[in-house]
C-alpha cells in the first residue's frame, strides 16, 4: 500500500510517500480501506520531534474514514499510535463508529475527532448551559469553528469568536458569532466582558494558552469557567518583556485567591477520557452527526491533498494559513 513514512524528524519534505506492507490486525482491531484521514497538530508535533516521540520509522495520523474490510460499512475511527496516512490503517473496533447515510467522509471525519473535542470542552467540561455567554479562541480552527456552532446550537448567547487575522474573523462572523475578537488586541480582557454585556464571560474554551489564556481569566464572569485544551503560545515573559525559555508554553499562574474572590474556575479536556469510554463516545457521535443532518454543525474543510502533498499540508497548518479541517485524499494520485 502507500503511505507517507516519517523516516526522521525534521522539515516538512521529510514526509515522502513510500510503499510499504499493510498493516496486520491485532485482537479487536479491523482493518479500514481509507478514503480521507485529516492534519492535526499531533502530526506536525510527531513530525518535528516533540516528545513523546513513537519509534521510527512511523506513519502519522490519528484518525480516518474509509470503509471496514470486514463488512463493507463506512465507517471513522481514532487512531492513537498513528497510520492514517495510507491507504489502509489497522483501527481499534473500540475506536470506531460507523457513519449515518447522509453524512459524507468530509464531514464525519471532522466532527468525529475534532467534533467531539469541542464538544466535551463545552459541554462535559464546561457545562455550558442555554442562555450563557461563549467565548473560543483559535476559533476558524479546526475544532474552534466546531466550537463555536455547537455553542450557537445549544442556545449560548452572545458567542465570541477570537481569531489572529482580519479574514478568520470575517470567517467566524459568517459562522454565526455575535462578536469577533483580535486576540492579540492588548486590551482583550475589557474586549471580552464588553462583548459579554460587562459582567464577564460565563465560559471560555481555550487551546492557545499565555496572554490569551490570561485575558480569558481576567474576563470572567463571577462563576464563569475557563475551560484549556492545550497550548500554543509561548510561555509568560521575563522582566523585560522577553519569552522566558525556562518556562514552558502553556504555563498560566492563578492563585487560590483568584479563583475564590473571582468565583471562577479552571479546568481541562483531553478526548482520550471520552475515547475511552465507548458509550460515551458512541453518544457524542451520535449527537453530532444529528446536529449535522439537521444542517445546525458544519465542518469546514479549507482544502484536501493528495499523499505526496502532505508537507506542504503540514506547512500550512504551522503556519496558520488555514481555516477548519485539512483532509489528506489517500486516493488520489500524484
Amino acid at each position: 500500500m502507500r503511505a507517507v513514512v516519517l523516516r526522521r524528524p525534521g522539515a516538512f519534505d521529510a514526509l515522502r510517500v513510500e510503499r510499504i506492507p499493510e498493516p496486520s490486525p491485532g485482537p479487536g482491531e479491523s482493518l479500514i480501506d481509507i478514503t480521507l484521514t485529516g492534519v492535526n497538530f499531533d502530526d506536525l508535533e510527531r513530525a518535528a520531534g516533540v516528545p513523546p516521540q513513537p519509534p521510527l520509522p512511523t506513519v502519522l495520523g490519528v484518525e480516518a474514514v474509509g470503509r471496514r474490510r470486514a463488512d463493507g460499512r463506512r465507517v471513522v475511527a481514532l487512531l492513537r499510535q498513528g497510520g492514517g496516512y495510507a491507504e489502509v490503517a489497522a483501527a481499534r473496533d473500540a475506536y470506531t463508529v460507523e457513519v449515518p447515510a447522509g453524512i459524507d467522509d468530509a464531514q464525519a471525519l471532522g466532527l468525529f475527532e475534532q467534533g467531539v473535542t469541542a464538544y466535551g470542552a463545552l459541554s462535559l467540561a464546561g457545562r455550558l448551559r442555554a442562555g450563557e455567554s461563549v467565548a473560543v479562541s483559535a476559533a476558524a480552527g479546526g475544532v474552534g469553528h466546531l466550537a463555536v456552532q455547537l455553542a450557537i446550537a445549544a442556545g449560548a448567547a452572545p458567542v465570541i469568536g477570537l481569531a489572529s487575522t482580519e479574514a478568520k474573523r470575517q470567517f467566524v462572523t459568517r459562522l454565526g458569532v455575535d462578536v469577533a475578537l483580535d486576540p492579540a488586541d492588548p486590551e482583550l480582557a475589557d474586549r471580552l466582558r464588553a462583548a459579554s454585556g460587562g459582567t464577564g464571560v460565563d465560559l471560555f474554551v481555550d487551546s492557545v494558552g499565555g496572554t490569551v489564556a490570561r485575558a480569558a481569566l481576567a474576563g470572567l464572569a463571577p462563576f464563569g469557567r475557563l475551560v484549556c485544551l492545550g497550548w500554543r503560545a509561548p510561555g509568560p515573559p521575563d522582566g523585560d518583556g522577553a519569552t522566558d525559555p525556562r518556562t514552558p508554553a502553556g504555563v498560566v499562574a492563578v492563585t487560590t485567591a483568584q479563583l475564590a474572590q473571582g468565583s471562577i474556575g479552571c479546568a481541562g479536556f483531553w478526548m482520550r477520557h471520552v475515547v475511552d469510554n465507548r458509550a460515551l463516545l458512541c453518544t457524542i457521535a451520535e449527537r453530532l452527526f444529528d446536529l449535522a443532518a439537521r444542517e445546525r454543525v458544519a465542518v469546514h474543510v479549507d482544502r484536501t491533498v493528495a499523499l505526496h502533498e502532505v508537507g506542504l499540508a503540514h506547512a500550512a497548518v504551522a503556519t496558520r494559513a488555514t481555516k477548519g479541517k485539512v483532509l489528506i485524499d489517500v486516493r488520489r494520485e500524484a
